[in-house]
C-alpha cells in the first residue's frame, strides 16, 4: 500500500510543472502565441558567412543557395536532369627552403587548379580539370640556387571523368525501384585514394563501378567496387609506367563497433618498368571512449623482379586521437612500422611516399622541392609522431605542434627526430596563409631545418 500511495505522489509531483506553464500560456501569453506563426520567417543568415560564389555559374539554381528547385527537362530514358555549370579551384604560391643535411633548396614555387564541374543531377556529373603550371612534378616558378626560372607549363587535361548510377539514369527499367539496378559508375580520368593514401593515391585513366548500400557478411552497410586504370599509372617510385595496366577490387564494409576497408590490386607491366605487382590492405576504424582509432596493414609482392618500382614489404600503422573536454583542438599519436619494402599500388608525382598520414613532419606539402622532414618512406623503419592541434580565434586560426621520430631497422643508422609546426589563417572565405617550420637532427647528417611561407586563394 505504501508503494502505491509513494507511485500516486510521484505523478502528482511530475505533473506540477507541466500544470503552470499552461497556466501561465493561459493567463499571460495569450494562448494563440504557443502555436507555430502563419507568416514565413526568412532564413536567418546571422552569424553565417555570406553563399561562396563561384567565378563563373551557369544554371537556373544558384551553387549552394535556396529558393524554388528548378524542374529541369526529362531525357528519353525517363530521368530528370537539371543542368548547372560551375567553375571553382585554387591557385598555391610559395616562398621557400629545405635543407635535409645533405643538399638544400629554396625556390619560389606556383600551382593552379582550375575545375569545371557540369551538374545534371545530384548523382551523375562530369568534371574537367587543368593544372597550367605543373608538369609531372615540376612547378612553375624560379629557382633561388640555380638562379633561373622553371617552366611547368602544362596544357593537357589532367582531370576529366564522367560519374553517375545506372538506376538513375535509366530510371524507366525500373519503376519501383525493386530490381537493383542502383550501380554507380566513373569512367575517365579521376583522382583516386585508398586505404588512407597508403595502397593508392594517383590521378588515372579508369573505368570503375561500384555497388553500394549492400549488406554483405552481416555488415550495417557496404560497398564494393571493380577498378580498371588503362593508362596514366603512376607506380611507388612516382614515375608513370606508360604501359602498365591496374586492377582492384575494392570493398568496405560497417559494423555496430568497427569499419573495415579491404582492398586488394595487381599491376600489369613490362619487366623493362618494374614488372607485376600484387597488393592488399586492410584497415579497421572504431573509437574506443573518446579515442579515435584507426588500424591498418599493407602489404606488397613483386611477382617479376623488385625494383624502385615494386618490391617485398609490409607496413602497419596505427592512428589514434582524441578532443579534449570543452576544445575543438585535437591531440593525436601516430605511428607505423615498416617490414622489408613496402611499395603502393599507384603514387602521383606530388604524393610523395606512404607515411604521409603520420603527421606534417612525415607529409609532402605537395608544392615544389621542400621535402618531408622525417621522409615518408617506409623501407626497414619505425617511426612516430605525436601532435597538437590548437584552433582559435573563431576557428579561423590553428597551429600544429608537431615531435616525431624514426629509425631503420636493419642496422644502418638512419635515426632522426624532428620539431615542427604550421601556422594557418583564413582571410574571408577566399585566402588562407600557411607557414610551416621545422628542425631536425639525423645521425651520419647533423642538423635538417625547412621554412615556408605559402598563400592559398579558393574560388
Amino acid at each position: 500500500m505504501k508503494f502505491k500511495i509513494h507511485n500516486y505522489f510521484k505523478r502528482i509531483f511530475l505533473l506540477i510543472p507541466l500544470l503552470i506553464l499552461i497556466v501561465y500560456s493561459s493567463l499571460f501569453a495569450g494562448g494563440a502565441a504557443s502555436r507555430f506563426s502563419d507568416e514565413p520567417i526568412p532564413l536567418q543568415l546571422e552569424g553565417f558567412p555570406e553563399r561562396p560564389k563561384p567565378i563563373i555559374e551557369i544554371g537556373q539554381n544558384p551553387f549552394l543557395g535556396n529558393g524554388p528547385i528548378d524542374p529541369g527537362f526529362e531525357t528519353m530514358t525517363g530521368a530528370i536532369w537539371q543542368p548547372v555549370f560551375i567553375v571553382y579551384g585554387d591557385y598555391r604560391t610559395a616562398v621557400q627552403t629545405f635543407d635535409n643535411g645533405s643538399g638544400s633548396n629554396s625556390e619560389w614555387v606556383n600551382n593552379l587548379n582550375v575545375f569545371g564541374n557540369l551538374y545534371l543531377t545530384p548523382t551523375e556529373r562530369i568534371l574537367v580539370g587543368f593544372t597550367p603550371l605543373l608538369e609531372e612534378g615540376t612547378f612553375s616558378g624560379y629557382d633561388f640556387e640555380k638562379d633561373e626560372y622553371v617552366n611547368g607549363f602544362n596544357e593537357s587535361v589532367q582531370t576529366l571523368f564522367f560519374e553517375g548510377d545506372f538506376g538513375e539514369i535509366f530510371p524507366l527499367l525500373d519503376l519501383q525501384d525493386f530490381k537493383h539496378f542502383d550501380y554507380g559508375f566513373s569512367v575517365g580520368r579521376q583522382q583516386l585514394v585508398f586505404q588512407n593514401g597508403i595502397m593508392i593515391n594517383d590521378t588515372i585513366d579508369a573505368i570503375g563501378i561500384t555497388r553500394s548500400s549492400l549488406f554483405a557478411a552481416g555488415s550495417n552497410a557496404s560497398r564494393v567496387t571493380a577498378l580498371f586504370g588503362f593508362n596514366e599509372v603512376h607506380r611507388d617510385n612516382n614515375v608513370r609506367d606508360r604501359n602498365a595496366k591496374l586492377f582492384a577490387l575494392l570493398t568496405s564494409a560497417d559494423y555496430n563497433v568497427w569499419s573495415y576497408d579491404l582492398d586488394i590490386g595487381y599491376v600489369d607491366a613490362s619487366i623493362d618498368t618494374g614488372g607485376d605487382g600484387f597488393y592488399a590492405g586492410l584497415s579497421g576504424t572504431r573509437r574506443f571512449g573518446h579515442i579515435n582509432t584507426t588500424l591498418s596493414i599493407n602489404s606488397s609482392i613483386a611477382l617479376d623482379n623488385e625494383s624502385t618500382a615494386i618490391s617485398d614489404g609490409t607496413l602497419f600503422f596505427g592512428r589514434f586521437s582524441l578532443t579534449p573536454p570543452y576544445t575543438h583542438d585535437l591531440l593525436y599519436f601516430n605511428a607505423f612500422w615498416g617490414v622489408d619494402e613496402y611499395s603502393s599500388l599507384a603514387r602521383a608525382p606530388t604524393a610523395g611516399g606512404p607515411l604521409g598520414q603520420t603527421g606534417i613532419l612525415f607529409a609532402s606539402v605537395g608544392l615544389g622541392n621542400y621535402g618531408a622532414a622525417l621522409g615518408n618512406r617506409a623501407d626497414r623503419a619505425v617511426g612516430a609522431a605525436i601532435g597538437y592541434q590548437k584552433i582559435f580565434n573563431d576557428r579561423k586560426s590553428q597551429v600544429i605542434f608537431e615531435f616525431g621520430a624514426r629509425s631503420d631497422t636493419d642496422g644502418s643508422d638512419g635515426a632522426a627526430t624532428a620539431i615542427g609546426t604550421r601556422f594557418q589563417h583564413a582571410f574571408d572565405q577566399h585566402m588562407i596563409l600557411v607557414i610551416d617550420a621545422f628542425g631536425g637532427y639525423r645521425q651520419r647528417v647533423d642538423e635538417t631545418f625547412g621554412l615556408r611561407t605559402e598563400l592559398r586563394f579558393k574560388f
